[in-house]
């Protein structure tokens, strides 16, 4: 009895902090969508990367210390574009401005994130688009939700029937990362109906997990990119795994989410 009573309160803890985080991705979301406008112009790659950090700061200077807060001795990464396991505990994957790049540009397609990860877990999460007002949660075991209404995969049986996407490697990616992109989408415009391909990934998972998209993929990638979207799809009831039907870690080459019939036909077509 006192073990269901113990899980009782991790879920409630955990359903509060839900809360209070998407207080504070909201507010981080307000604060670039007052920076969002006109196209931000850069000559070089240093102007580039200070016009991203700029957006960074803006949201961190919300996110970080109140998720801190929130759970004082959680870790924090420090760098959204790592890949790999983190070290034993709690960590906040946050990333301040995901599809920055977009945001410069003015572009529609960015977003603020923050998911609170436990031993290599997701545990919640929170992706906020500013300007279409939409707010994607998940919370393990409590289903994947966009402002409050509860998200299910696309139901299509047939892979030749589906909307697939991907996000394109990065600009200093391994060049056989960067093939096997190319190869990738190659295979899938011959066996899916519609393919997109853009960033950033996490726009992609909440698509799947509303089930307007039936399937997304992508090679290597950071946490940042996939942790938010791999628990709203879990939690809307999709599979994830690697691009070849095996159990998806953080330190996975590949990553592959699906509606869960489609999952076969997708293995088979990326295998080719």
């Amino acid at each position: 009895m006192s073990e269901m009573l113990q899980a009782t309160d991790v879920v409630s803890s955990d359903a509060y902090l839900l809360e209070q985080t998407e207080v504070a991705v909201r507010a981080a979301g307000s604060v670039l969508r007052e920076r969002f406008g006109g196209v931000v112009r850069y000559e070089t790659r240093e102007e580039l990367m200070r016009a991203l950090a700029a957006n960074d700061d803006a949201a961190l200077d919300i996110l970080r210390p109140r998720l801190t807060g929130l759970r004082p001795d959680a870790g924090w990464v420090e760098d959204e574009l790592d890949g790999g396991a983190l070290p034993p505990g709690e960590w906040w994957v946050v990333d301040p401005a995901e599809g920055n790049v977009n945001h410069l540009h003015a572009l529609p397609d960015w977003a603020v994130t923050a998911t609170l990860v436990r031993e290599n877990q997701p545990v919640l999460t929170v992706v906020r688009l500013p300007l279409t007002g939409e707010t994607y949660t998940a919370l393990t075991g409590a289903g994947a939700h966009l402002e409050g209404r509860p998200l299910r995969v696309s139901p299509t049986t047939d892979l030749g029937l589906g909307i697939v996407a991907t996000s394109q490697a990065r600009p200093d990616e391994d060049e056989t990362v960067v093939r096997r992109v190319g190869s990738s989408i190659t295979a899938m415009l011959s066996g899916a109906l519609v393919v997109r391909t853009s960033v950033p990934a996490t726009l992609h998972l909440a698509n799947v997990a509303a089930g307007r998209i039936d399937a997304f993929w992508q090679y290597a990638g950071a946490r940042a990119d996939l942790l938010p979207g791999a628990l709203l799809v879990t939690e809307a009831g999709g599979r994830i795994t690697d691009t070849q039907g095996r159990p998806w870690t953080p330190q996975s080459e590949s990553f592959l989410a699906t509606a869960p019939a489609l999952h076969t036909q997708a293995v088979t077509t990326l295998s080719h």
